[in-house]
C-alpha cells in the first residue's frame, strides 16, 4: 500500500502580514501532480489543517478543493486535527465525506476506530488520534494515572484495539523528545508536552504532525514529514517535501521523499545597505522574488530603508540592524535569544527588574505550575 504524508499545511497563515494563501494553493496542486505521478492509495493530513481554530472562508476554499481533487481521483484521504485546528468545526460533515473516502478525526472522545483500508497483503488499520493533552485523556479515563503528556498518549494507545498481527499506522499530532523544531511552531512551557517514541511501538508505522522540519525520530518508522512551505526564516535551508510510504508485508516497510518546489524561496541577508543594493550583488539571482530577512550592519540607521530595499527585493518581509548601538541596548538576536529561553526563566527576569530581586524558590514553583496549568488548559 503506498500513502502520502502531509501535515502542517496551516492554511490561510499570514507571515510578517504577508498572505500565504496563494503559495499553499499553489503547492497543494503541486501535490497533486505527485500524487497523479506516485499513484497512492491514501493520502495523510497529520493535522494543522489551517493556521487558525477559526480558518477564513478563502482557506477552507483551498482545502475543500484540495480535498475534492483528491476524492475524484479515488485516494482514500485520512486527516486529524492539529493543535491549531479547532477539532469540532474541522470534523463538520465528517460523516456524509467518510462515504466518499474522506476521514476526519477532529475531537478525541476516548474511542478511537480504525479505518481499515485493503491491498494485496491484506488488511491495514489507520488509527487517527487527534492532538491531545493530558487533560483531554484524563476527562476519557478519569481512573488512569496520568501525570505527562506520555502518559497521556502511552493512555489513548493502550485502549485502542491494536491487533499487532495487522498492519497497524497512527496519524498522530505530538512533540516526540529529542526532535528538531523550527521558529514557526508553538513552544510548550518547559517542553513539557514531550512524548517519548515508545509509546509507539505497536505500530508499523507513525505518520507524525507538528513539526515544521522533516526528520525521522529514531528510525523511518516514526517520522515528521515538515511543512510543504517555509513558514519562517529558521526553515531557509529546510528542502520541503511529500513523504513517500510503501507498506509491503508485515514489518516490510520503506519511505521516501519527493521534493517539493515553493513559488518563493526563503533567504537572509547580511551587510551594509550599499553592499545589498550593489546591482553585481542580487543581479542574475532568484532574490527579488524570495522572502526575504535583511539584517544591516551600517553603524546609521538608513532613512526609509525598509521602502527602498523593496525596490529591490519585491518580498522583503523583516529587516533589522545589527552594529554597535543595537549590541550594546542588547537587541540584536533578541528574538533568538528568547526563543532559547523558557517562559519561567523570562517571567523571573522580568520579576527581578521590576523588584530588584530575585523570585524565590516557593515564588518560581508557583509561577512553573501556573504556566504549565494554563498550557495544559489551552485548545
Amino acid at each position: 500500500m503506498k500513502l502520502l504524508h502531509l501535515s502542517d499545511l496551516h492554511l490561510g497563515l499570514r507571515l510578517y502580514d504577508c498572505s500565504m494563501i496563494e503559495n499553499q494553493e499553489y503547492i497543494l496542486k503541486q501535490i497533486l501532480s505527485v500524487a497523479d505521478d506516485e499513484g497512492p492509495d491514501g493520502v495523510i493530513i497529520a493535522g494543522d489543517v489551517f493556521d487558525t481554530a477559526m480558518p477564513t472562508v478563502e482557506a477552507l476554499r483551498v482545502f475543500d478543493d484540495f480535498l475534492v481533487a483528491l476524492a475524484d481521483r479515488g485516494i482514500e484521504v485520512l486527516v486529524i486535527s492539529g493543535n491549531h485546528d479547532s477539532g469540532a468545526r474541522i470534523s463538520f460533515g465528517s460523516r456524509l465525506m467518510n462515504e466518499s473516502g474522506v476521514h476526519i478525526a477532529g475531537s478525541y472522545s476516548g474511542q478511537v476506530r480504525p479505518v481499515t483500508l485493503e491491498d494485496e497483503y491484506g488488511p491495514v488499520d489507520f488509527w487517527l488520534l487527534p492532538f491531545v493533552k493530558p487533560a483531554s485523556v484524563r476527562a476519557a479515563f478519569p481512573e488512569a494515572e496520568i501525570g505527562t503528556w506520555t502518559d497521556a498518549l502511552r493512555t489513548a494507545v493502550e485502549h485502542m484495539d491494536l491487533d499487532v498481527s495487522r498492519r497497524n499506522v497512527l496519524v498522530s499530532h505530538q512533540f516526540v523528545t529529542g526532535s528538531r523544531r523550527s521558529d514557526s511552531e508553538e513552544i510548550s512551557v518547559g517542553g513539557a508536552d514531550n512524548v517519548d517514541a515508545s509509546v509507539f511501538n505497536g505500530f508499523d508505522y507513525v505518520a507524525l504532525g507538528h513539526l515544521h522540519s522533516p526528520q525521522n525520530c529514531g528510525s523511518e518508522r516514526v517520522r515528521y514529514c515538515g511543512t510543504p512551505l517555509k513558514y519562517s526564516f529558521s526553515e531557509a535551508n529546510d528542502t520541503k517535501s511529500v513523504t513517500v510510504v510503501e507498506l509491503g508485508a508485515k514489518e516490510n516497510l520503506t519511505v521516501r521523499a519527493v521534493e517539493l518546489t515553493p513559488p518563493h524561496e526563503m533567504c537572509q541577508l547580511r551587510g551594509t545597505y550599499d553592499e545589498l543594493t550593489a546591482r553585481s550583488y542580487y543581479s542574475g539571482t532568484s532574490l527579488p522574488e524570495d522572502y526575504v530577512h535583511i539584517t544591516l550592519t551600517d553603524e546609521e540607521d538608513v532613512f526609509d530603508a525598509l521602502g527602498k530595499l523593496r525596490l529591490i527585493y519585491h518580498n522583503l518581509l523583516r529587516l533589522d540592524y545589527d552594529n554597535a548601538r543595537t549590541r550594546s541596548a542588547g537587541t540584536a538576536g533578541a528574538a533568538e535569544n528568547v526563543r532559547e529561553k523558557l517562559p519561567e526563566e523570562l517571567f523571573a527576569e522580568l520579576y527581578e527588574k521590576q523588584n530588584g530581586q530575585p523570585m524565590s524558590e516557593i515564588q518560581a514553583e508557583f509561577i512553573k505550575n501556573l504556566l504549565n496549568a494554563i498550557k495544559e488548559g489551552e485548545q
